[in-house]
């Protein structure tokens, strides 16, 4: 007993003397150190920093690409060439113009290619919103070489996403991790088909995490110039091939940054750990010529899992909102907005009746900490409310006055219904149709039957940007009661009534929010 407490005893007076060394050397000899002595110095003294060993062991990436590699699909998306008209006016501005001569117009249908990820048995396909948007023909292409025309459940701007399904059974998924869970500096895999070069895997690290880079909701002229680079090189929302159109509305954002090779054609791919487990949909990359330089951002999956589910239940996002305006803090907005940090979310507007207003969160007020996480970036707040449903409370610790103070809100909803759909009601067929139409439907419930005096219809719960839907003026929350003089009692309904035309027209029947009636006739040759 002794001879232990002597040891003990001796291990405690070592500690403390190579301690008071370091204190001594740094105090009294640092200024005449070496860099290499001040660092052998400084890791004598924290053994802890010194014995970081490798995480990487037998770097085996075999089966993590075996178990992805049938579940990644390919997809080609066709275009009408209406689609294109405001492209072609571009070139004809930028070209024609320039050269003194009017440029034919295209009329050929476009096609372009992207990627998407298997979730579920039953058909259902994650991939990009610009991979799918506008698309009148959309055609999956499995690593087994089976094709099937698939049809856009719903779509998400705000992050990029879209859900889409085939008509196919016991189909390979990828199975679904947590990216919060990733850590910088560990292995990731992305599968996807770049440059028409299917099921391509290439292996790489994460970068860095919780990435806002303002690719979503800006057009090709607006993106903001890359961070990583000194030559004009800019955020590019590709690696979507020969994308017709490049409008994403104003969203989400929270990338998972990689160094693993992304071009264009593997938009909507997959980023997955060395478990094969898919942590993020592939979405972005910066690039000063289109093609891979080293950064690629993925979606993070925890943030898709949610989207991806509220459009399978209700046919859009059901999302809930704070109810604040905020300015990012940096060096630079500090001083002008008289706060007293450079780190966090300045409140700049409080929206009446929202759940921030409720709650006493007041302009002026940092927004530093969101559950107890600092906030360094508006992405760390993003993502984090943009998980959660409406009515889901959030902590936020906000600053005022050189005080911490701590808030309860409870999030608000979007207006729009959000009424689950019954699983009868998610039989899709007749895609190619189906998708020009550009839009999302659910039943119709029991209080806008009464309302309007029917027995059935469908509720219009997403109408997308260059659909039939949105030429014709048909608004989101309008009831759907016919098509082609064909009742309308579920989404099944749709899905035999349009391919039920004649010369190439559909006629669409119901009742707009507001109770006007209408009935729409379209092309859709």
């Amino acid at each position: 007993m002794k001879k232990f407490g002597l040891t003990l005893l001796t291990a405690f007076v070592g500690g403390a003397m190579a301690l008071g060394t370091y204190k001594v050397f740094e105090n009294k000899y640092a200024d005449n150190m070496s860099f290499d002595d001040k660092q052998k110095v400084y890791f004598a003294s924290n053994k802890e920093l010194g014995n970081i060993t490798s995480s990487a062991g037998e770097v085996d990436f075999t089966q993590a690409a075996a178990a992805v590699t049938p579940a990644v699909v390919y997809i080609r998306t066709t275009y009408s060439a209406t689609a294109n008209d405001d492209q072609d006016d571009q070139m004809q501005q930028m070209f024609g113009d320039l050269f003194g001569q009017r440029m034919p117009r295209n009329n050929t249908p476009q096609r372009a290619s992207g990627s998407g990820v298997i979730i579920s048995p039953d058909g259902y396909i994650v991939t990009n919103n610009h991979v799918v948007d506008k698309a009148d023909k959309i055609e999956v292409s499995l690593n087994d070489h089976r094709s099937f025309k698939a049809k856009v459940i719903g779509t998400d701007p705000n992050t990029d996403l879209a859900l889409i399904k085939v008509d196919a059974t016991n189909l390979p998924i990828v199975k679904l991790g947590n990216s919060d869970d990733a850590r910088v500096g560990e292995w990731v895999l992305a599968v996807g088909n770049p440059f028409n070069l299917t099921s391509t895997v290439t292996a790489g690290i994460v970068s860095a995490k919780g990435r806002a880079i303002g690719i979503i909701g800006q057009d090709d002229d607006q993106q903001q110039m890359s961070p990583f680079g000194g030559f004009g090189g800019r955020m590019r929302r590709q690696p979507q091939q020969n994308d017709p159109q490049q409008n994403v509305r104003k969203g989400i954002e929270s990338f998972i940054q990689t160094d693993a090779a992304i071009n264009p054609g593997n938009s909507g791919g997959a980023l997955v750990n060395t478990k094969g487990e898919l942590i993020g949909i592939n979405s972005a990359i910066a690039s000063h010529t289109g093609s891979y330089e080293g950064y690629g951002f993925a979606i993070p999956i925890n943030l898709a899992k949610k989207v991806l589910n509220d459009i399978k239940e209700y046919g859009a996002v059901k999302r809930g909102y704070i109810g604040v305006n905020f300015q990012e803090l940096n060096d630079d907005n500090a001083e002008e907005l008289h706060a007293s940090k450079n780190v966090g979310l300045y409140v700049s507007n409080v929206v009446a009746g929202s759940g921030a207003e409720q709650a006493g969160l007041q302009k002026g007020d940092i927004i530093t900490k969101v559950e107890g996480n600092t906030i360094y970036e508006s992405s760390d707040l993003q993502e984090h409310v943009a998980r959660l449903q409406p009515g889901d409370k959030v902590h936020l610790t906000v600053l005022r006055n050189g005080a911490e103070k701590n808030f309860t809100v409870t999030l608000k909803a979007e207006s729009g219904n959000t009424t689950p759909r019954t699983a009868a009601n998610r039989t899709r067929s007749s895609a190619e149709l189906y998708n020009k139409l550009g839009a999302s439907f659910m039943p119709a419930t029991a209080a806008q039957k009464a309302r309007f005096h029917v027995n059935g219809g469908v509720t219009v719960t997403q109408v997308r940007e260059g659909g039939m839907f949105e030429q014709t003026d048909i608004p989101t929350g309008s009831v759907i009661t016919g098509i082609n003089k064909q009742p309308i009692n579920n989404v099944g309904d749709i899905d035999k009534a349009i391919t039920n035309t004649r010369d190439g027209m559909i006629t669409i029947s119901g009742y707009t929010p507001d109770g006007a009636k209408f009935t729409n006739t379209f092309s859709v040759n």
